[in-house]
């Protein structure tokens, strides 16, 4: 589904740099894309396929296809059946019919109905040993008869294999054939193809090594020991070696070999020893709303639900004030070190006491992570019931107070305020404020933990003595389910209860792209991550100051995890002395960020992919500068230097300072000479070209010459790669939004 966004006249809109990559003739061509995610939910790979999946057909329309695996279920619930529209492709999919191979088609029902061929695997499986035999003598490869999904893999590509050996017979020299296949799984597909000479150009995607997945999971120091592994004997210990084998023959058969981020192309590198030629940054599909600030609208809508939650949540402790109260969260798979837990955990201990000791301020966390449980919490379900209950109550009695303050003022009198509630209402405002007398502090947990005494996060709460007492600033709750509106516990889909939170901490280890903060950024949540991450890699080389943004970067690659922690319990404490003001102004900021992780720029990256594999593949027809640097590379979003650099940077002298607005900030703002403004800011540059001294890292841009500063050239720029500097509209206009 996509994400929405405001429409921003400050937006990224037309700063973005222009694709100048020439228009692949898509009439002439045919594109297939493999996958084993293909209408089959299983993990990341499902969103890119699915999200990408809009701009690839508005690009190539019925000359676009998608490959699967063919899973009755989903064919049924996901795909409408229908005739492929190409006749090269209806006799390619009889060759395998009448050879007792069952092939699906139709269109997958998501947003730009993309074609679908989908392959039973149980109908070819018969087909295996001798396929594992054709394998073997083509690369040396074997694989076990235990592996059930190496098995499926290679039933898969070797169908495919034969799907396009039969298609580019029949298409001869009239149609030329891409084929972009994803992950290990598919991996067997190229490696045939390549081996089998069929006339077709191949691209390869590894979203994250095999080994590297296997190695962080065992808490490997992994990021400083790459060139130090012995990568047989690692994938050999680790029972996986044929899967291994599989990926980097798949690798380095492609004409082209892409990752997601470029901490993955390093990871690729040592572990597959092939450089990728493109790094395709995961994207998503951006949806603007006409509103200005409507994402500012469904933050404070979402975030009085939340509230409503921690208010049940609470019950008899609830001694803090919710209007200074932030939400932080961190949600993913149950990958305790991988996702950065650990390290999230011991900074919220050090941010607890910094909280209690200088601000008034409290942070409710929320650790959103799928483990095993039987059922939800009695204390957790009974806080809710206590809040509703009250809620009612408070609802009858405010109905009779007002309806006898109503008849008093018709009659023209003014009520005794002593009289208007009678004993029985004082009673049951009595019982009501005793049913919420506790006695246990409120629940770390919302569901019953199946093993309670062992789970990574539960034992760390433990030890830093995090238990939700009431001198603590930092509350935890642990929800360790995927979140649904159809909960009796917390009834919110995950992007409106993102969109409720004030931050959201991703302090991943091994993230080789990371989505949650990508969503966090379009919806306007400022998010922490790492340089370990994709994202915050793709951050870091796109955007000249992140956490002017609200993107902030942990450094895990080169400090120690000591330091790590201290950066992030900083970057959290900076967060909480932030004004209201503040934190409208960085979400206004954040959200501006949308379309640098909309598909529709970063499809770029793929169809410079494409026309490398065709150039590598039939160079007498593509032709292609092999070494002419990517249009985009060097590009760098501009710091926001007509409001302060980052909002920590701007905080009130004392820690303690009040979310009320001072009057000196109501300065006049016109939003359309501000976005008139950026617009000649922002596109001047594409008309300047040159190289312009460099005086030195004090530059101030006040200090430009004047064609310089008009044309928004800095000075020690180089238009070879991209870069330039622009002024951004002060600020988007005040809102009283939380």
């Amino acid at each position: 589904m996509p994400l929405s966004r405001s429409l921003s006249m400050t937006s990224l809109s037309g700063v973005l740099p222009a694709w100048e990559e020439a228009e692949l003739p898509v009439e002439d061509l045919l594109l297939f894309e493999v996958a084993w995610e293909v209408t089959n939910k299983v993990g990341g790979i499902y969103t890119v396929i699915q999200t990408k999946a809009k701009i690839t057909v508005d690009e190539w329309g019925e000359n676009y296809y998608m490959m699967g695996p063919y899973f009755e279920h989903n064919f049924k619930t996901q795909v409408e059946a229908c005739e492929p529209p190409n006749p090269a492709i209806r006799k390619a999919m009889d060759a395998l019919i009448h050879n007792g191979c069952q092939v699906h088609f139709g269109r997958w029902l998501i947003e730009g109905s993309p074609f679908v061929i989908l392959f039973d695997i149980g109908s070819a499986a018969w087909n295996l040993d001798r396929w594992k035999g054709d394998l073997w003598e083509t690369c040396r490869i074997g694989l076990p008869y235990h592996d059930r999904e190496a098995n499926d893999s290679l039933i898969l590509g070797s169908l495919i294999a034969w799907f396009f050996k039969e298609l580019t017979d029949q298409l001869g020299d009239k149609l030329n054939v891409i084929g972009h296949f994803h992950e290990w799984q598919a991996g067997p597909g190229v490696i045939l193809s390549r081996s089998r000479k069929i006339p077709m150009a191949t691209v390869f995607t590894t979203h994250a090594t095999l080994l590297g997945r296997y190695l962080c999971a065992g808490n490997a120091d992994f990021y400083n020991n790459l060139d130090k592994f012995d990568i047989d004997k690692e994938a050999g210990e680790r029972q996986i070696y044929h899967r291994y084998c599989l990926e980097r023959a798949a690798v380095h058969c492609a004409h082209v070999f892409t990752t997601v981020s470029q901490i993955t192309a390093v990871e690729a590198s040592h572990m597959l020893h092939r450089k990728p030629d493109v790094v395709t940054p995961n994207g998503l599909n951006v949806k603007k709303f006409s509103a200005m600030h409507e994402f500012q609208n469904l933050h404070s809508t979402s975030k009085a639900r939340i509230q409503e939650f921690v208010r049940g949540h609470f019950y008899g402790h609830l001694d803090f004030n919710l209007e200074k109260t932030l939400f932080f969260f961190i949600a993913g798979r149950y990958e305790f070190s991988n996702k950065g837990a650990d390290i999230f955990l011991e900074s919220l201990s050090r941010l607890n006491y910094l909280l209690r000791v200088r601000n008034d301020m409290t942070v409710v966390v929320f650790f959103i992570m799928p483990a095993k449980t039987n059922n939800f919490n009695v204390e957790s379900l009974k806080g809710q019931a206590v809040r509703k209950q009250l809620w009612d109550t408070a609802h009858t009695v405010k109905e009779k107070f007002g309806k006898k303050l109503y008849d008093a003022l018709l009659k023209g009198q003014i009520p005794d305020m002593n009289s208007i509630l009678d004993r029985d209402d004082f009673t049951i405002m009595k019982r009501a404020i005793y049913a919420t007398q506790r006695h246990s502090l409120p629940p770390v947990t919302t569901h019953n933990m199946l093993d309670d005494s062992t789970d990574p996060i539960l034992s760390n709460v433990r030890r830093i003595g995090l238990f939700n007492s009431r001198n603590d600033r930092v509350k935890i709750i642990f929800h360790p389910e995927f979140l649904s509106s159809t909960s009796p516990l917390l009834p919110m889909d995950y992007e409106d209860f993102v969109r409720g939170c004030n931050l959201g901490v991703f302090p991943s280890y091994y993230e080789p792209w990371g989505y949650t903060p990508g969503e966090c950024t379009v919806m306007g949540i400022p998010s922490v991550t790492t340089n370990l991450s994709g994202f915050g890699c793709f951050m870091e080389e796109h955007v000249s100051d992140p956490a002017a943004y609200g993107v902030y970067i942990v450094d895990r690659r080169f400090r120690s995890p000591e330091e790590s922690c201290k950066q992030l319990t900083q970057f959290m404490f900076s967060f909480c002395q932030q004004s209201l003001r503040q934190r409208i102004i960085q979400r206004n900021r954040t959200e501006r960020l949308s379309d640098l992780l909309d598909w529709k720029y970063l499809g770029r990256f793929y169809i410079h992919a494409r026309h490398l594999a065709l150039n590598r593949a039939f160079p007498d027809k593509f032709k292609i500068d092999p070494m002419a640097p990517l249009k985009t590379e060097g590009f760098r979003y501009p710091r926001p230097y007509s409001v302060p650099p980052s909002p920590s940077a701007s905080i009130h002298s004392t820690p303690h300072h009040s979310d009320v607005e001072d009057d000196d900030d109501d300065e006049p703002y016109d939003e359309d000479e501000e976005a008139e403004r950026d617009r000649l800011n922002i596109k001047a540059p594409f008309c300047c070209f040159g190289i312009y001294p460099d005086p030195g890292p004090s530059q101030n841009p006040d200090s430009c010459s004047e064609a310089q500063f008009n044309c928004g050239v800095p000075q020690g720029s180089i238009l070879g790669p991209l870069w330039f500097s622009t002024v951004l509209g002060k600020l988007l206009p005040k809102c009283n939004t939380l």
